[in-house]
């Protein structure tokens, strides 16, 4: 088996390097960089403007580093009053950690389909939500929320910024070295995996085995051509080991 993972940032190579440690050859090829959303100097308003018993909603741990740095150099502190949500374990454990408030999440099913599940996430009539994330990404939470009567705000605390490469040198790389598994973390790093690969080369990436992280994007890589697909029971980089360690 070998390996290439895309999840960028330290994320990504620490998979990297956990895999290496369990034998397993992998490339780290992160096909985009974090920065700085261009929205964060709103962050202190935008919490202000919120009701006792309002929703925060972060999608991710970069949603919320991001969000904490701000609020710390702006000298603005996390609201008492307010509930706050996280799509998954670990980013719900790391975002409690730095604003010190319970932060709940959906434990049996970590995407919006499992947040909307919440009990919390019912009647949502009054409520003002305002959602932490990056540049683009789903919808779909957002659009249900409304939906249920709530009014939603969106905050970009990142952006996401593609990576310049080589192209046709990096997959020739990926290829001599015998990558056969793909590790992929969102629908955003599929669609670019897919349309940074030559289309001369799309017969071998999609032969490679993809491992991913919710049912969700699995549907996505089989309509795109993907055949072996396989998901993970968490989107943490523990659960994606054990994962690649179980399909081996």
């Amino acid at each position: 088996m070998a390996v290439l993972v895309t999840r960028p940032d330290v994320r990504g190579a620490q998979l990297t390097e956990m895999l290496i440690q369990a034998g397993i050859f992998a490339i780290h090829l992160p096909l985009f960089t974090i920065e700085t959303g261009r929205e964060l100097n709103d962050l202190p308003n935008k919490l202000s403007q919120l009701k006792a018993g309002d929703y925060v909603f972060a999608v991710s741990k970069h949603a919320v580093q991001y969000a904490v740095d701000t609020l710390k150099n702006t000298g603005f502190s996390w609201r008492t009053d307010l509930a706050y949500f996280a799509v998954g374990q670990r980013s719900a454990e790391f975002f409690a950690s730095q604003i010190e408030r319970a932060v709940l999440y959906p434990y049996r099913q970590e995407s919006s389909e499992g947040l909307l599940a919440l009990d919390a996430m019912q009647d949502l009539s009054e409520k003002h939500i305002l959602i932490l994330r990056g540049n683009g990404g789903r919808e779909y939470f957002s659009e249900q929320a409304q939906l249920r009567g709530a009014k939603v705000e969106t905050l970009e605390c990142y952006q996401r910024v593609p990576t310049a490469y080589n192209n046709a040198e990096q997959i020739s790389i990926c290829k001599r070295a015998g990558i056969n598994r793909l590790v992929i973390s969102s629908a955003e790093i599929l669609q670019y995996l897919v349309d940074f690969v030559p289309e001369s080369e799309h017969n071998w990436l999609k032969s490679c085995q993809l491992v991913t992280v919710s049912q969700r994007i699995a549907n996505l890589a089989k309509q795109l051509g993907w055949c072996d697909v396989v998901v993970s029971p968490r989107a943490d980089n523990v659960h994606l080991l054990k994962t690649l360690l179980s399909a081996d």
